[in-house]
């Protein structure tokens, strides 16, 4: 592209979503500078405004044509949109679902802010079509969540950002060496092009830069092998945080990872269709053995989070080989954003409910928590009419359809395998119990579980209507 060309596309009304994101951070910052701290709930609602005014731009920027600004750095097409617009919608519930822990707190506003940098860097991950602006984009949507992870100063959130941190720095320099060796070989950053240069570069360097590479997305989702982190961030956080870093870095990596594979990576190189059914298949298989006999709440929902991957990364896996891949993947991520921030909600509502056995009663005691819950993981693993039933129905056929047989019939026994541990939560909750531990925290996030279960429901029931919607070709 010619000079000229570069500097026309330099259109930053096209970002109109990032760039309001951003600025609620920034103008929220620098309020906090002399708002007393009862008064820092303007900080949220203005993050609350940002996040529907992107809403509303993103709607408008999917009405026009797919094309890629910047040079050729960032994709604006389906892929970005559904990006932009789960991860919006998952701002909005982390703003309402925290409100019970944070409001009032000294360190609300860096809540606030930090939710909201990171959410950014998610979104970048998202539209990346370079692999600098896609490391760029990993370091934004990775330290506000390690600060996150230590908000609140505690010794286990201090132990657990810790933690995070160095697993994050380790596979992040990895993720940098992969970038290097692959523009060593392909001879440019820029995905379009990059495919043409890996297409002619030596198997074994395209092989090695790739799964550094990968190394950098797979921490950033919590996928096998680089998933240490999870369950002690998750169980070693407040319910508010541990859904932000379990739930928004997910939307971002496997789109950016389903992007790379697809536009850059040519499987006539490397055989990462195979690499990545494998990934999903351990990813499936150990987060599902390892929730088996988890009695934290938290601890459960974080391997669960890690299964979960598993069968989202089944269509990456299928990239460009399957018509329902793309599709099933923003599907399947929009409903089990919402599914897994409403199991959340319930954890966050009932902060002292930290075991399985403490939910007993839950249902005598607060009922509509209780079916709020059921539905949640009902949904999550994979009941009809839920939205994740669609979204696990549609993977699966992807998985078909693209050549992984197997992997479809080891997710199907993945499923019926995670009802066991689902269950192990939601029995003692419509027990008769003494229900000492279930003082609500507020009422917020009582909301949220609510507004999750019913959102989780109508995805199932209009799956059919959103699909289509979601199909599109990646823009290069």
């Amino acid at each position: 592209m010619t000079g000229m060309g570069m500097a026309m596309n330099e259109n930053p009304a096209a970002l109109l979503p990032e760039l309001l994101l951003l600025g609620g951070a920034v103008v929220g910052l620098l309020l906090c500078s002399w708002l007393p701290r009862h008064r820092q709930r303007l900080v949220r609602l203005l993050a609350a405004a940002a996040a529907v005014a992107g809403l509303v731009a993103t709607a408008v920027a999917a009405a026009g044509p797919d094309r890629v600004v910047f040079g050729t750095s960032y994709a604006v097409d389906t892929l970005t949109h559904a990006t932009r617009a789960i991860v919006l919608v998952a701002v909005l519930v982390a703003l309402a679902l925290s409100v019970d822990g944070t409001a009032g707190h000294r360190r609300e506003t860096e809540f606030v802010v930090l939710l909201q940098l990171g959410s950014l860097g998610t979104i970048l991950l998202g539209g990346a079509n370079d692999l600098l602006l896609l490391f760029a984009a990993f370091l934004l949507a990775s330290i506000p969540f390690y600060a996150l992870a230590g908000w609140n100063q505690q010794s286990l959130g201090v132990e657990a950002a810790l933690k995070y941190y160095l697993t994050g720095a380790f596979l992040g320099v990895t993720m940098l060496t992969g970038t290097v060796i692959l523009y060593g070989v392909g001879r440019t950053t820029a995905y379009g092009t990059l495919r043409e240069g890996l297409a002619a570069a030596p198997a074994v360097a395209v092989g090695v830069g790739l799964v550094a590479l990968l190394a950098g997305v797979l921490f950033k989702i919590g996928a096998v092998p680089a998933h240490f982190w999870v369950p002690d961030v998750t169980d070693g956080t407040p319910a508010p945080v541990a859904a932000i870093v379990t739930t928004i870095p997910k939307i971002g990596g496997l789109v950016a990872a389903y992007r790379l594979l697809l536009v850059a990576v040519p499987p006539e190189a490397v055989d990462w269709p195979l690499l990545l059914a494998v990934l999903a298949a351990a990813s499936m298989t150990l987060g599902n053995l390892a929730a088996f006999f988890q009695t934290s709440v938290q601890r459960l929902l974080a391997y669960s989070t890690v299964s979960q991957v598993g069968y989202l990364l089944m269509a990456v896996a299928v990239a460009g080989r399957a018509e329902l891949a793309q599709p099933a993947l923003l599907f399947y991520l929009a409903a089990y954003a919402i599914t897994n921030l409403g199991a959340f909600a319930v954890v966050a509502e009932l902060p002292h409910a930290r075991t399985l056995d403490d939910h007993r009663g839950l249902a005598r005691r607060h009922p509509g928590l209780a079916v709020a819950l059921a539905v949640c993981l009902f949904g999550l693993i994979g009941t009809p009419p839920t939205g994740v039933f669609v979204g696990k129905l549609t993977v699966f056929t992807a998985a078909l359809d693209g050549g992984f047989a197997w992997l479809a019939v080891l997710a199907i026994v993945n499923t019926v395998a995670s009802v066991f541990y689902y269950l192990r939560w939601i029995a003692p909750a419509f027990r008769r119990g003494e229900a000492t531990v279930l003082q609500p925290a507020g009422g917020w996030s009582a909301a949220v579980a609510y507004a999750a279960a019913i959102v989780a429901v109508l995805l199932g029931v209009l799956g059919g209507v959103v699909l289509p919607l979601l199909s599109g070709p990646a823009a290069g």
